[in-house]
């Protein structure tokens, strides 16, 4: 059996938990570590058995701990080399992961431990280089897409293998249009490398959309320019129009979700 707890997932820090009692790891690690033990316990999971870190990209809000966190427990960190290069000269990590990273090639499925077959993928967003992970894990098909601003083809293939999806439902675009950001702000969300919008997300539903898909976690909503009602009833509205039956979620931004067993 697979647990998924999301541990964080905003712009305030993104964080999310996977494990099968055998192996753990996290993806992304843009909170404190107090915060993640208090969380993980709250659901009886032990803060020491995480094995493993995998990161998206080199934004703070999913690095933020990187560095202290494998300075202190030294646990392996998955990533690219491009990632790896960038996060040399980070203030969150500059020299702080030596002797724990181990290296992802885009595209390329990797299998780690007895349990888990990862691939990470390339796609659009604003930082140095930012990538989804589509895994197998325990029998149980992942996707996982934090940040992406916009639906390549690629990012529809990842989805489309997926039982379990959790992609991106950022802002509503009215909400956007109409709120107090900044114009260069509202820019910078709005292009193919900034977030997706929730009718991007059921662009991407409506794409990739399968009979095997039984579960979406919508994931990085804005707390400025969407709500989770209007992200939620957005999808919902692509999944009945399509007939999936998948079940759809909205992962809180600043708490920890329940915890799904798969």
């Amino acid at each position: 059996m697979v647990r998924f707890l999301s541990l964080s997932s905003g712009s305030n820090g993104n964080c999310y938990y996977f494990g099968n009692g055998r192996t753990a790891f996290l993806i992304d690690i843009g909170i404190g570590a107090r915060t993640i033990k208090k969380r993980l316990a709250e659901h009886d999971i032990p803060f020491d058995s995480i094995d493993a870190i995998f990161v998206t990209h080199d934004h703070f809000d999913h690095i933020k701990s990187l560095g202290t966190y494998t300075e202190r427990y030294r646990r392996p960190v998955y990533l690219t080399r491009t990632l790896e290069k960038a996060l040399r000269s980070n203030f969150c990590t500059a020299g702080r992961l030596k002797g724990c990273v181990r290296y992802l090639e885009e595209g390329k499925e990797a299998a780690i431990g007895d349990d888990l077959r990862i691939t990470p993928f390339v796609v659009p967003h604003d930082a140095t280089q930012t990538v989804g992970y589509h895994f197998t894990f325990d029998g149980e098909r992942f996707t996982v897409m934090t940040d992406l601003g916009e639906v390549t083809d690629e990012a529809v293939r990842y989805a489309s293998l997926a039982d379990h999806l959790v992609v991106e439902s950022n802002y509503d675009v009215d909400m956007l249009m109409t709120g107090s950001y900044p114009p260069a702000l509202k820019r910078r969300i709005l292009t193919e490398h900034g977030h997706l919008s929730n009718d991007q997300t059921a662009s991407l539903l409506r794409r990739s959309s399968h009979d095997g898909l039984r579960d979406v976690f919508l994931c990085h909503l804005s707390a400025n320019n969407n709500t989770p009602r209007l992200a939620f009833e957005n999808a919902k509205k692509t999944l009945e129009s399509i007939g999936s039956r998948a079940s759809l979620y909205c992962l809180p931004r600043s708490s920890a979700s329940d915890v799904f067993n798969f």
